[in-house]
């Protein structure tokens, strides 16, 4: 039976005001997504080793729960105020990961 999906995408801040700016923005971002189904919550993390380096973390219930949000018409919508604050440094700024196991 297929588990739960984590998402990530990494934010980037490079002062005080743009790491209010991505704060405010996972806040109205986690206010929309509250709604979505399948979607059983999210964390905004921040690296202790790099504090310009930040991380949505969102949890799904399964893939198709993600993918039909993924697809659906309002998931630009629902992330655009984060998606300023992208971390460019990276090649990749995001990934899905489905849990192979748990405790």
């Amino acid at each position: 039976m297929p588990g739960e999906v984590r998402v990530l995408v990494h934010q980037a801040a490079y002062d005080d005001e743009e790491l209010a700016a991505v704060r405010a923005a996972y806040h109205r971002v986690s206010a929309r997504m509250a709604k979505v189904p399948g979607m059983l919550g999210n964390e905004l993390l921040r690296s202790p080793a790099d504090p310009t380096a930040l991380v949505v973390v969102s949890r799904w219930r399964d893939m198709a729960a993600f993918r039909a949000w993924e697809q659906g018409a309002g998931h630009k919508d629902d992330t655009a105020p984060l998606r300023p604050y992208r971390d460019t440094r990276l090649d990749v700024p995001f990934g899905i990961y489905e849990v192979d196991a748990e405790y």
